[in-house]
This record gives structure tokens, C-alpha cells and sequence, in this order.
């Protein structure tokens, strides 16, 4: 495995991005709920919408531009933020190991969460937020080490684009200005002006966003908040953090696996003057500890898919802390078990696709759009321009439509009664009886 790891690991990512573009592609019908929510918001495009920031909106919109309804598109452009995520956490690996052999196994026992395969056909904010989460620590790296000023020019855009994906990014930053003060007062030395670089290019990408958002009375957080809400007992503050442990432990146990067949013994030492430990620490173990520490002060539930780019880097703090009990040339046993649960994953998930046939990736969304379609036409003679429904059954027909409209939300009633008011709009169908959504268009 270790004799050519820069060609083993190109395969890995060819290999990966092919089995999770085709496996969902033949076995799901349509796609899954978050994705349909993307390309509805992206139908209308807008500086934000009422669950989340644009990004995954303006992803899938451009996608769509470009390929139209074509499933295996978006599940091709999950799969490729997935592997620029793995591309990134390579990179900086093999510049704080300066050895590709063990780069290449920090990205193999990422193989072994799921988050990074089976839960990867259906893009979403937390996709979305994979290859932003790896690329900003990588180039928080690269401007600690070489303080050049394009670092900080990439720093400061793929933090904003971050932020711009979701904003859990947040934890990260907090673990990266940490970094940023820890090195400082170990007499690291910063040009004076670069401090100025990062920080404001990162604002002036949220700028549109933030304007969206004091325009909109804060939505979008209002909708985090309240995702994350308990019941409002004391017992909310013990019960769900060890609710989230639990679940951060069963969902690391593959990976653990792995590691077992990788460490000959569970042994080390914690050195916390090594400064590359200190900063896997920050970036890895802080944002993590965050979310523990807002489910305990906030009472809050912690979503298991919420942590999807918070372990990109514990392959990478694993074998750094462990390096010395690795032996290279004794892979067998790890290898083996990284095959079975590299193959495993996608054919569970097809399993898993096949046989049940009551998911949201079951549904007839093309069939359903090629009806309502037809009895349109007959009609009318003019096109659909906007569905009036929630995101998934509106945004299963602004998706199918053959003239993509534009999705308006249900309850949204200014949007919709500005639609109505309008002369031109005078074509409209009430789908109630056949189909949550109203249609509207010319006559």
C-alpha cells in the first residue's frame, strides 16, 4: 500500500468519487430531501433563506445551469467537495509529517466515517462545508509557517465561503484564532499588515449576506435555535451532551477499528510545547469541545450529521500522536480492513436503496412533474414560471419542470400575494387534490 502512496492516494480519489457518483445514481429514483431543498432555494436565488446561508443554494443552482435535472450531477458535485476535502487534509498532512506514506493514511482511516461516504450522496450545508472546513485549516497552517501574503488571501476567502455554508464554520474559526494567539505568544512572527488581510476579505464576503440577514430579522439563526432547542428542563443540560458523546463514539467505531489495526501499542506521551500537536489540538479537538459546550450550557440537541466536517482531521491527530508505534512495512491487517469497509459502505447503501422503497429518494418526483406537465399544456399554452408549495414537493417540481420555475414558499404569503397581484399571472392551478403546490404562469 505505502510503496507508490501520492498514485495510491489519486486512486483512492478516483475510486471513491466514481462508486458514490454511480452507486446513488442507479439506485435512487429521485434525489434526496436536502438536495431538492438547495435547488429550490436556487431557483430563486437570494443572499440567504429562512434554514440556512446561500452557498449550497448557489452550488446547486449552478449545476443545474449547466447539466439541468440530471440526478447523477449533484451527486457527482457532492463527491467532488468530498475528495477536495480529502485532497487538503493530504496536503497538510504531508507537510506536518513531511512523509506521504503517512499522509496517505491520515486520508484512508477518514474511509472509515461515515460522514465522508454513506452520508455523502445527498449535498447539503454539511457537504457543502467539507472542502472550506480542509482548506482553511490547511492555509491557517501555511500562514503560520510561511506568512506569505497570498495564504492569507485564501484564508481569509475559503473562511468566508465557510461561514457562507453554514454557521457551525464558526467553531473552526474560534479553533484557528486560538491558533493564531497560541503561536504569537511562542514568539511567532506575523508581518504586521498581513493581520489585515484574512479577516476582511472573510467580511466582505459575508457583507451581502450579513445585510440579507438584518433585512430578513435574522432568520436563518432564529431557525438554528430553535433546531437546537431542548425542552427547557435542567436534565436537558446533562442528558443531551451525553446523548451527543454517545453518539460521537458509536459513529467513530469503524474508524477506531482501523486505527487498532494500525497502532501496534496504545501508548503515548502528550507533549503540549510541540507546537504541530498544539495546532492539530486547536483545529481538531476545540471545535468539537465547542459543540459539547453548547449542548451543556444551552440545553441544546446536537444532530449527529451537524459534526460532518468537525473529524477531517482526526486521522491526521491520531497518527501524529501515534507515529511511533506505526510500522510501515506491517499494513496487512489495516489494509484489509480498510478494503472491507471502503466496498462495504456504497453497497449497504445500495442494499439499503433496493430494498426499501418508502424513502424520499423513492419518490416519483419526474413522474409526478410529467403529469402536471401534461394537464398545464393542455390549458395553456405558455410556460410555468413560478410553484407555490414547501421545499420538497415545490422543489421536487421546480426541479422536474421541464421550464424551471421558480420556487416561491408556501408561506411566504408577501411573495405569493405579489405574484397574484401581478396582471400577467393570470394563469394559475390548484394541484391540492393531485399535488401540494400551485403552479402559476401566463394563460
Amino acid at each position: 500500500m505505502t510503496k507508490n502512496p501520492s498514485k495510491i492516494f489519486f486512486l483512492l480519489l478516483i475510486v471513491h468519487l466514481l462508486l458514490w457518483t454511480l452507486i446513488p445514481s442507479l439506485t435512487n429514483q429521485n434525489l434526496p430531501l436536502d438536495t431538492i431543498e438547495a435547488l429550490a432555494w436556487g431557483s430563486n436565488l437570494d443572499w440567504g433563506f429562512n434554514k440556512h446561508p446561500p452557498l449550497s443554494a448557489f452550488t446547486v443552482e449552478i449545476i443545474y445551469q449547466i447539466f439541468g435535472n440530471q440526478d447523477w450531477a449533484y451527486y457527482l458535485l457532492s463527491q467532488i467537495f468530498v475528495i477536495t476535502a480529502f485532497f487538503a487534509v493530504y496536503k497538510f498532512s504531508e507537510e506536518i509529517f513531511n512523509n506521504q506514506k503517512l499522509a496517505l493514511l491520515a486520508v484512508l482511516l477518514l474511509e472509515g466515517i461515515f460522514f465522508y461516504n454513506f452520508t455523502t450522496p445527498e449535498f447539503n450545508v454539511n457537504v457543502a462545508q467539507l472542502p472550506f472546513w480542509a482548506l482553511t485549516v490547511y492555509f491557517t497552517w501555511r500562514c503560520i509557517k510561511y506568512d506569505k501574503v497570498s495564504d492569507y488571501v485564501l484564508l481569509g476567502l475559503f473562511a468566508g465561503l465557510g461561514i457562507l455554508s453554514k454557521y457551525l464554520f464558526v467553531y473552526l474559526i474560534i479553533g484557528i484564532k486560538l491558533v493564531f494567539i497560541y503561536f504569537l505568544r511562542k514568539g511567532k512572527k506575523i508581518k504586521f499588515s498581513h493581520y489585515f488581510i484574512a479577516g476582511p476579505i472573510t467580511l466582505i464576503i459575508l457583507l451581502p449576506h450579513l445585510i440579507w440577514l438584518t433585512e430578513n430579522n435574522y432568520i436563518t439563526i432564529a431557525y438554528g435555535l430553535q433546531r437546537t432547542g431542548g425542552v427547557g428542563n435542567f436534565l436537558d443540560h446533562l442528558i443531551y451532551p451525553l446523548i451527543f458523546l454517545g453518539k460521537q463514539i458509536g459513529l467513530l467505531t469503524p474508524f477506531l477499528l482501523m486505527c487498532y489495526f494500525l497502532i501496534k501499542k496504545m501508548k503515548f506521551k502528550i507533549y503540549f510545547k510541540d507546537k504541530n500537536l498544539v495546532f492539530l489540538l486547536l483545529t481538531t479537538i476545540v471545535p468539537i469541545f465547542l459543540m459539547l459546550l453548547t449542548s451543556m450550557m444551552m440545553g441544546a440537541k446536537i444532530r449527529t450529521m451537524w459534526m460532518t466536517p468537525f473529524y477531517l482531521f482526526s486521522g491526521t491527530l491520531i497518527i501524529y500522536i501515534f507515529k511511533s508505534q506505526i510500522n510501515l512495512n506491517r499494513l496487512k491487517n489495516f489494509t484489509t480492513v480498510f478494503v472491507i469497509l471502503f466496498f462495504i459502505s456504497p453497497f449497504t447503501y445500495a442494499y439499503v436503496s433496493i430494498i426499501k422503497t418508502d424513502k424520499r429518494t423513492d419518490f416519483p418526483g419526474k413522474e409526478k412533474a410529467e403529469k402536471i406537465q401534461s394537464a398545464w399544456d393542455k390549458k395553456y399554452k405558455s410556460e410555468i414560471e413560478y410553484v407555490v408549495g414547501d421545499e420538497w414537493y415545490g422543489g421536487n417540481l421546480s426541479y422536474h419542470l421541464e421550464s424551471r420555475p421558480k420556487w416561491i414558499s408556501i408561506n411566504d404569503k408577501k411573495a405569493y400575494e405579489l405574484i397574484k397581484s401581478k396582471d400577467r399571472m393570470s394563469g394559475a392551478m390548484s394541484l391540492e387534490n393531485i399535488y401540494p403546490a400551485l403552479i402559476i404562469g401566463n394563460k
